[in-house]
């Protein structure tokens, strides 16, 4: 289905929404999700200077994720934050000038690189994980161990979904 724009340029009509986004389930689902991804991206940005204090908050990903997989190529962490070739360069330029990350010779392909954690990278960001660890389990206390189980499960799933 198409409208006419002005000066007559065909575009293409608004999709109708699908079926059932009323329902209050999703309407409590929206409005929750608005919640945890602003607090999210506020701590995002405490965690990021808790590791140093002239990281930026959007580099605290890939710190995290270097801390979880390993050494990567650059283009893997771009695909996995989901940000251009430039924007990670740029990234990985200012964590490396920070000494929080080393590039090495990818041993698979002596054209490519390899990114890592330095020694001081490991221990800081392990410090602000452990930090905000022992914060949820303080704030989540009061929760049965199974309920904490059952949301990390459940925010899996939602990220998986999410990937599609």
């Amino acid at each position: 289905m198409h409208e006419q724009g002005h000066r007559g340029e065909e575009r293409a009509a608004s999709p109708e929404p699908a079926p059932g986004v009323d329902q209050p389930g999703f309407l409590a689902l929206e409005r929750e999700l608005t919640v945890l991804l602003r607090r999210a991206r506020a701590s995002q940005g405490e965690m990021a200077r808790a590791v140093h204090p002239d990281l930026e908050p959007s580099a605290y990903g890939l710190l995290v994720r270097l801390d979880e997989c390993g050494r990567q190529r650059a283009t893997e962490l771009a695909a996995y934050i989901g940000v251009g070739k430039a924007t990670m360069s740029r990234q990985l330029r200012a964590l490396e000038q920070l000494g929080l990350v080393a590039r090495e010779p990818d041993p698979a392909d002596g054209r490519a690189w390899l990114i890592a954690l330095t020694g001081e990278g490991q221990e800081r960001v392990r410090r602000v994980r452990e930090a905000r660890r022992a914060r949820y389990a303080g704030r989540l206390a009061d929760w049965n161990p199974d309920e904490v189980t059952e949301l990390a499960r459940l925010l899996n799933q939602l990220n998986r979904g999410m990937e599609k």
